[in-house]
């Protein structure tokens, strides 16, 4: 059913769905110029892995993975197409107020704990370095995410949620944790290529994991929205 169709309860719940997807997806998007290191540490194989190092972006990242899964389960692969253009739209407006503030000097007091013109461009001028990286990704993962999710569903029916949620989120990460982290750091000389190799593979394996570690939490929200629409047709 189109979003354009559906009753007031199920409309006002896709525009809260949206409102957490949006806030999430440009949190991300703000903080990934820091990159923070993971304790997890283990031997395989006799080979010794861990710690590992990635960007602080990632944390926001699982709520827009159960959000994408939970609007396409139940809106469509037509609603998060349009809520991901919606969104790359709106990640694009805020980079572009955060350059114009970038612009202005800063008014500097002494002894003051408000930013200066040196500490504020640092923290948010790398932000400017991945804008372009940082919406083709979004674009490329949602997009493909919304596109395997819906193929499976074909093939599946109501069964197997774990397997269109992990399976759209492998194909689609890959895109997002590459194509974002070499246009947005490598390019403009933030990260070398080296670095890219290692921290882009273990970008994409914790997304992996987070991903898999969500699966009772997609069913959960699969449950839980699917009682909150259901008792509208209570009388």
């Amino acid at each position: 059913m189109e979003y354009s169709t559906i009753s007031s309860k199920k409309f006002w719940l896709f525009i809260i769905l949206s409102g957490l997807f949006i806030t999430n997806a440009i949190t991300a998007e703000l903080i990934s110029n820091k990159l923070i290191e993971i304790p997890i540490e283990f031997t395989l194989g006799g080979w010794s892995i861990g710690p590992f190092t990635t960007i602080v972006g990632i944390l926001p990242w699982p709520i827009v993975f159960l959000l994408t899964d939970l609007m396409n389960e139940f809106y469509g692969q037509s609603a998060v197409k349009r809520i991901s253009w919606i969104t790359a739209g709106l990640i694009g407006y805020c980079f572009l107020l955060v350059g114009l503030s970038l612009s202005i000097p800063a008014v500097e007091i002494p002894n003051s704990t408000l930013a200066d013109n040196n500490s504020y461009n640092t923290v948010f001028g790398q932000a400017q370095m991945v804008i372009i990286g940082s919406i083709l990704a979004f674009l490329c993962s949602q997009l493909l995410d919304a596109f395997v999710f819906a193929k499976i569903k074909n093939k599946t029916g109501n069964k197997y949620i774990w397997m269109r949620s992990t399976g759209s989120t492998v194909v689609s990460q890959l895109i997002d944790s590459y194509i974002v982290l070499y246009i947005g750091f490598v390019l403009p000389g933030a990260l070398t290529f080296e670095q890219f190799m290692i921290v882009a593979p273990t970008n994409y394996i914790l997304k992996l994991l987070i991903a898999v570690s969500l699966t009772p939490m997609i069913y959960l929200g699969h449950y839980l929205i699917g009682r909150f629409l259901a008792d509208k047709a209570k009388p």
